[in-house]
């Protein structure tokens, strides 16, 4: 599956008065049916997208479908598929920030209510990069309720994930086949020093956090003692292993040059530059979940010599075909976004309108030199991966059969399999470990 996204992040800064939207930053709200006719160009038939949570979830059980409804029509029509992006580094302000208990459940409810209205949508990203989403806001203190304590970011951990499972349960309901990617950061910290080791091994703890919540692993022992050290409860811990939701998940993870990080020993980290690089750090990923692999988010600055995006495009295809290549069921790659973005050098964490250079397209809607590689590299490689292997290859329904008889026999079987899973599982009384 080759992937573009069009980025859907509104976290919110300043105390929570200033909101960095980058779908109005980076003028989608206006120019969305040419960005859909953009992704068409370049023969990309998958999109990260979602509709903007702020404006369209605007209370309780109350929705503003305006926008979604637009632009997923126009999604159906032109026969791309979405990875529908539903919550992406922010909550609407009557929710307030991720330390908000009432948000798992109350974003379940939109979930249900979103994939009730667009029933033919079939892939979701839930809650999108759901340990940087946790990071940044309530550990870092750049986003959202900025706080930076260990207690914060379980506090938002722990809801986070659990939005996103219960998203899972609601969307499942009303889509048996639906098939979730979790774009997640993969992540590497490296001790630069023997006194950094402790620290190193505590942050490459920490980073599987979020997926091992998800996806019901029970947790390393030191990370059991930190979530409950820091606020979860034995019950909170306890209904993440009791989902099992795995088996409908591709584990997409997201790939940057800033992903690894040098670690001094009084555990502050730096940046470390590609050490192991996509490849390396996958492998470590695959080798924890055992699930199929997206490669959900890469991009680097065009650069002054202007071959710089082109250079990492080819690098981390590559990385891909290695990782397939040995062995590990990769099913997509995704240049993330379609467009520049804006304030990217920051993180989010000001609003200075400065534009990266990261996009397929310039925010004049004029194609990158990674552009063009990107599409050369779909038209070269679309068919001739398939054939490698057809095992590989998702069971998606396509948009403009969504009311065939084929959808309805996936269906059909997916609720099947479905129940039939469900009946295998002990009851409460009878669980173990």
């Amino acid at each position: 599956m080759f992937c573009t996204g069009i980025e859907n992040s509104v976290p919110t800064i300043a105390g929570g008065r200033v909101r960095i939207d980058e779908m109005e930053s980076c003028g989608h709200y206006e120019r969305w049916q040419e960005d859909f006719s953009l992704v068409s160009e370049l023969g990309i038939q998958f999109l990260r997208y979602g509709p903007p949570i702020h404006k369209t979830f605007i209370g309780s059980e109350r929705y503003d479908w305006t926008f979604a409804d637009l632009t997923f029509a126009e999604l159906k029509r032109r026969n791309i598929v979405p990875i529908v992006d539903l919550c992406h580094f922010g909550l609407p302000d009557w929710l307030g920030n991720f330390q908000n208990p009432d948000f798992p459940a109350e974003f379940a409810k939109y979930a249900r209510a979103f994939a009730e209205r667009y029933s033919w949508c079939q892939l979701y990203t839930p809650v999108n990069e759901m340990y940087i989403c946790a990071m940044f806001s309530a550990r870092y203190g750049w986003w959202n309720e900025q706080m930076t304590s260990d207690l914060a970011f379980v506090t938002a951990l722990k809801h986070i994930v659990r939005a996103n499972v219960l998203a899972m349960r609601c969307i499942l309901e009303v889509r048996p086949d639906a098939i979730f990617v979790q774009s997640e950061s993969s992540e590497y910290f490296h001790a630069e020093n023997p006194a950094a080791i402790e620290a190193a091994e505590h942050l490459n703890a920490m980073r599987f956090l979020s997926l091992d919540l998800n996806y019901g692993r029970r947790v390393d022992s030191a990370m059991y003692e930190f979530l409950l050290d820091n606020g979860m409860t034995r019950e909170e811990y306890n209904f993440f292993p009791d989902n099992h939701l795995k088996q409908h998940c591709i584990m997409g993870n997201d790939y940057y040059v800033t992903n690894e990080h040098r670690v001094a020993a009084d555990g502050s980290t730096g940046p470390a530059g590609e050490v192991f690089g996509y490849d390396g750090i996958t492998r470590q990923y695959h080798h924890r979940y055992h699930l199929p692999v997206m490669h959900t988010e890469t991009n680097i600055a065009q650069g002054p010599r202007g071959t710089e995006a082109v250079e990492w495009l080819w690098k981390e295809w590559s990385n891909v075909l290695r990782v397939r290549n040995d062995g590990v069921p990769i099913v997509g790659f995704t240049w993330f976004s379609l467009t520049d973005q804006t304030d990217w050098d920051t993180a989010l964490r000001e609003r200075n309108n400065n534009v990266n250079a990261v996009g397929l397209f310039d925010l004049d809607r004029k194609i990158r030199p990674v552009g063009e590689a990107y599409k050369q590299l779909i038209a070269e490689w679309r068919h001739v991966l398939p054939t490698q292997s057809v095992c590989l290859t998702v069971p998606v329904v396509m948009p403009v059969r969504a009311e065939g008889q084929h959808a309805k026999d996936q269906l059909a079987r997916a609720r099947e399999l479905n129940d039939y899973a469900a009946s295998l599982r002990p009851s409460k009384g009878n669980e173990h470990g």
